[in-house]
């Protein structure tokens, strides 16, 4: 776990448990995508670490920037993050609050890293097979990564599958070296 999730997991939390309560779930995963996406847009960085802005006035700025996409609530959060100079964890305290929305509503999302792009069958194909090992719906993220050189990493929650041509080849350097 690193430091990020260490510090986004209470943001995340509580923005959770007030958008549950509200059942406004869905809402506020839309403001956070938008938060987050300004914090990682080109000069977002320049512009939040700006020595001479006040922690305020960065706060109002980013609420400009993000627009109608944010509500009250919305623009509270980043108040608070601004007090603490915290808009850098706004992608982490995302990924967060979709993990927890994705449990809460009964489904888990699943990473598939894979050397080439999987096509729409082998997808399907995957989280059927996932579905049925973890009992709940499956919500896949792809990316490809050609270092693996074959085959693919699956994550879902604590559940980690390995089979990529990279991780056996390390397996096999270190039996070798035995």
């Amino acid at each position: 776990m690193s430091d990020l999730t260490t510090a986004a997991r209470p943001y995340a939390r509580a923005v959770f448990e007030m958008a549950q309560e509200a059942g406004k779930l869905t809402e506020w995963s839309a403001q956070l995508a938008a938060m987050s996406a300004v914090v990682a847009a080109d000069g977002s960085s320049a512009l939040l670490a700006h020595p001479r802005m006040t922690k305020e006035q960065k706060a109002t700025v980013f609420g400009e920037i993000a627009g109608d996409a944010l509500d009250d609530q919305g623009r509270n959060l980043l108040k608070a993050l601004a007090e603490n100079d915290r808009f850098t964890l706004l992608p982490e305290i995302s990924t967060l609050f979709e993990q927890m929305k994705a449990e809460a509503e009964g489904a888990i999302e699943a990473e598939i890293i894979s050397a080439r792009k999987m096509s729409d069958d082998q997808q399907q194909t995957i989280a059927a097979a996932l579905q049925k090992r973890l009992g709940r719906e499956i919500k896949l993220v792809t990316t490809v990564d050609p270092s693996l050189m074959g085959g693919a990493i699956i994550r879902a929650g604590d559940l980690v599958i390995d089979g990529s041509i990279q991780s056996r080849l390390k397996d096999m350097k270190a039996a070798l070296a035995r």
